[in-house]
């Protein structure tokens, strides 16, 4: 059998059209019909999502056990090759799974800043994730403080604040983490800054006017009757409280790369200053 090219998201970036964010809406794939998983994806994206939020688990990490490769690939042929698979790794050894959910199609690899680390630490992950294709994010559980991503905001292409613990859908929204949301956007105002746990219709504006503009949402969504009027709703908060947002342009990735960000943010500050 022919072996599979791994998925190559696009790295193409135009200082002009890139916003300073984006309004992002990544609805969680865990709390679909699984036995229909590839059939909700589609749905989710026919509802207006932008990036399909899955949440790998490995059940040492975290006690739930999810998917793996094999369903990511799965999703993958079954999409458009420019759909968005935002992959949270909460996984114990997330090296060990860079080269198989490259070659599965995984767009973003998120994998959490509390994990087993390779010999180089964070920075060699982070490199090793890059190189395979993906792009790569970081992100903290509520329990850790928000300053050991400081290093590390030049290197990622986004950062997720979790706002429940990591393991299971349908927790309690932790507010007292938007301090951590501030912290980072003062710092990085070009980045892609995500949530994740218990945002819904009553919560998401205090993510939003905290500076978060990627939107990761479960039970708000697929427990509602209007699905697309729900994500509608978590996208119109980015785009009212968000700075310079606009909405997703599908089939493009305007992510701009680190080095790039960095040159727009010096000259978007010399347009000001």
């Amino acid at each position: 059998m022919k072996a599979r090219t791994p998925y190559r998201h696009s790295t193409r970036f135009s200082m002009v059209a890139t916003p300073a964010s984006r309004a992002i809406v990544a609805p969680s794939m865990l709390s679909c019909d699984l036995s229909n998983l590839c059939r909700d994806s589609q749905l989710m994206l026919d509802f207006g999502a932008d990036w399909l939020h899955m949440d790998v688990m490995d059940g040492h990490f975290v006690p739930n056990l999810t998917f793996g490769p094999p369903v990511i690939a799965g999703i993958r042929n079954s999409l458009p090759d420019v759909v968005y698979l935002d992959c949270h790794m909460m996984v114990t050894n997330p090296a060990k799974w860079v080269e198989p959910m490259s070659k599965a199609g995984c767009s973003c690899y998120n994998f959490h800043y509390e994990s087993e680390m390779p010999e180089g630490g964070h920075k060699a992950l982070i490199q090793t994730i890059k190189d395979a294709g993906m792009k790569v994010a970081m992100t903290l559980k509520p329990t850790t403080p928000v300053d050991v991503l400081f290093p590390f905001l030049d290197d990622l292409d986004m950062v997720m604040i979790m706002t429940v613990m990591p393991g299971f859908s349908g927790q309690k929204f932790m507010a007292d983490q938007m301090p951590k949301i501030d912290a980072i956007r003062s710092r990085a105002p070009l980045l892609d800054i995500q949530v994740d746990g218990g945002v819904s219709p009553k919560t998401v504006d205090q993510c939003t006017k905290a500076g978060a503009n990627v939107i990761v949402a479960a039970s708000a969504i697929w427990g509602s009757d209007d699905r697309a009027g729900v994500i509608k709703i978590l996208r119109d908060s980015v785009l009212s409280h968000g700075k310079g947002c606009i909405p997703f342009e599908h089939g493009r990735d305007c992510i701009p790369a680190p080095a790039d960000r960095k040159a727009l943010s010096t000259v978007m500050e010399s347009r000001t200053s």
